[in-house]
């Protein structure tokens, strides 16, 4: 499939069915994913802030989403994160917001709104309420 344009999403999830699903979807849009299990794989990835974004769980084994997003803003990193889960609370919520999600999302994630917000996240923007 030829690429519609040069953005690229990363996305971190350890469950296998999840991350082959998103990585379906977002090649079908025409974008570039590079999927990964952990954040510690993410992070020993080479990756890039522009014109790109990360869709990140938050309840991963390992460092979590909350902490991924910790640990790019200390390295000065812009990447946009959207977080996905399937343990959704308002504590949960409430550390994403704190920590500067683009967008947040529970688990079964509805395709066309995820889509919206990785183009939200693209452009700069955070995912409109």
């Amino acid at each position: 499939m030829e690429k519609k344009n040069n953005a690229i999403i990363y996305l971190v999830e350890d469950d296998e069915s999840v991350r082959r699903a998103m990585k379906r979807l977002i090649l079908s849009m025409g974008m570039e994913i590079q999927a990964f299990s952990s954040g510690q794989k993410f992070f020993k990835s080479p990756h890039r802030d522009l014109h790109a974004c990360l869709i990140c769980d938050i309840k991963i084994p390992g460092m979590d989403g909350i902490e991924i997003q910790k640990k790019l803003t200390a390295l000065g990193s812009k990447l946009p994160v959207i977080f996905i889960t399937g343990f959704d609370t308002e504590k949960t919520r409430s550390e994403a917001k704190k920590v500067g999600a683009a967008g947040y999302f529970r688990k079964p994630v509805d395709d066309q709104a995820l889509l919206d917000a990785i183009h939200w996240a693209l452009s700069g923007q955070v995912c409109p309420k």
